[in-house]
């Protein structure tokens, strides 16, 4: 596992290419932060998270704006 020990924060990981990349670092070794846009949007990273986490991998969810630095 080339990522074992790092930590990685995939924007846009709720879903398609953003939830493609979560689950190939996680399963790199990586520890990875979901993040996804709302909380509208929680249930399909909660989803990512339960795919990663059943492949034995670390993974949360994170519901951020991260172009609105105060909600970072």
């Amino acid at each position: 596992m080339r990522l074992q020990g790092e930590v990685a924060l995939v924007t846009g990981a709720s879903r398609n290419i953003g939830a493609a990349t979560a689950e190939r670092l996680a399963a790199e070794g990586a520890a990875v932060a979901v993040n996804c846009h709302t909380d509208e949007q929680r249930a399909e990273a909660e989803a990512v998270v339960a795919r990663i986490v059943k492949c034995a991998g670390q993974a949360m969810s994170v519901a951020a704006d991260v172009g609105d630095e105060a909600a970072v």
